[in-house]
């Protein structure tokens, strides 16, 4: 407590309220990955040799093989994450004895996540799964010239915005439904329009049926290239800017997704003007869209500073998107969304006023001079403070409580 009045006072000296900004970080929700958990395998059983560009490198022990395994997983790992958040399913994670094909999931087929989601007091957000599938492995679904391929993907989309409203309905809070496809090609194509007009036909089909915005909120998601669509990916950053501007959607995005000398964050303001909310997937691209977990780095306290300064919070739902299986994957959430509350604590202790006054008055020189005098701010002692009040631990608490449960579930590989 004593160095958290201390570092109060310094930030008071710079018009900056610490409980004020605590408060606000309190009620930021993020939306945590599932896919973490293991591996992105899901739960169903499927003969597919294509997963979209999507792998996760590594053999920790410890992977979740089982629905309830990985709902332990989460719970413990909810529990050293201060705050109240979100968990954000894919449909390949159905919790059922039944053996549905992806046309035919329903609600029903994840009653107990719906239920366990309840218990825990959390939201969820869903995403339909467009990889990993026979229907997939020429990397293309809603783009394919075969119309009965492009149908089989369309009533997969629509089912997976049912249930999105449905869990939506249950739990009192909208989901967000995401939509991701890795249609591309590989080698240059001879008719890019004919793919893209085959995708947004697809799509506008796949979202015809309006649901209560209430319930569920649809997004859509880019990306630059995949493995095995070096060539060409239909759905690029600015098919889905368009079209979620023409059609009212979100636009999910990723920070993976684009060149590595991109700033996702720069795209924030730039895209706000245009669409009504936006959705994030906060993730660590080395070299390339790695999905390593997120870490305080410059390009995520770069994204909590956007959000913050041109006052995004409310328009941008934050969820986070890696999956690395050389690390402990329980320890990978809770790094990966405490470094996520990091940041943000981070953007909500400037004096933002002051900053925005020295730009106005084209005074340059004073906002470098702010900006670098902020660094040496203590944040890690309000930091440690919301941990404290939230009764998670840090520092080596939090270090011994992260082995102690992966050494016990070690023995699950």
């Amino acid at each position: 407590m004593e160095q958290y009045t201390h570092a109060q006072d310094q930030f008071a000296q710079w018009g900056v309220d610490t409980d004020a900004a605590l408060a606000q970080l309190s009620e930021i929700s993020i939306s945590v990955h599932c896919w973490q958990g293991d591996d992105v395998r899901g739960f169903e059983t499927q003969d597919a040799s294509s997963g979209g560009g999507i792998q996760a490198t590594g053999n920790h022990p410890g992977r979740a093989r089982t629905p309830d395994e990985l709902r332990d997983d989460l719970e413990f790992a909810f529990g050293l994450i201060p705050g109240r958040h979100r968990l954000n399913l894919h449909a390949c994670y159905m919790d059922t004895d039944q053996s549905p094909d992806r046309d035919a999931i329903e609600l029903a087929h994840f009653a107990p996540w719906v239920d366990w989601a309840r218990d825990q007091g959390l939201g969820l957000d869903f995403n339909p799964t467009f990889f990993a599938h026979p229907k997939a492995d020429d990397n293309l679904t809603l783009s394919h010239p075969d119309p009965a391929i492009r149908d089989f993907w369309v009533e997969h989309g629509r089912r997976a915005r049912d249930i999105a409203a449905g869990m939506g309905a249950a739990l009192g809070s909208s989901a967000a439904n995401n939509i991701w496809v890795p249609d591309g090609y590989k080698d240059t194509p001879a008719d890019r329009m004919a793919a893209r007009r085959r995708l947004e036909l697809s799509l506008d089909r796949m979202l015809e049926n309006p649901l209560p915005r209430e319930h569920m909120r649809d997004a859509v998601e880019s990306k630059l290239f995949g493995i095995g669509v070096e060539a060409c990916t239909i759905g690029s950053h600015e098919f889905y800017m368009g079209y979620a501007i023409r059609k009212g959607l979100m636009l999910c995005l990723d920070m993976g997704h684009f060149h590595p000398t991109e700033s996702v964050a720069d795209k924030l303001s730039a895209v706000a003007l245009s669409v009504d909310e936006m959705l994030l997937h906060l993730s660590r691209p080395m070299r390339w869209d790695s999905d390593h977990v997120v870490t305080l780095n410059d390009d995520v306290l770069a994204m909590a500073r956007e959000l913050v300064s041109a006052d995004l919070l409310g328009r941008t739902r934050i969820g986070l998107d890696f999956f690395d299986a050389t690390i402990s994957r329980t320890a990978a959430w809770v790094i990966g969304t405490r470094n996520t509350q990091k940041a943000l604590l981070h953007a909500l202790l400037q004096p933002w006023t002051e900053l925005r006054m020295s730009e106005d008055a084209l005074d340059h020189s004073k906002r470098l001079i702010l900006q670098e005098e902020l660094r040496d701010l203590p944040y890690g002692a309000v930091w440690q403070e919301f941990c404290d009040r939230t009764d998670r631990p840090a520092g080596r608490n939090l270090m011994s409580a992260l082995r102690d449960y992966s050494d016990r579930v070690a023995h699950r590989t």
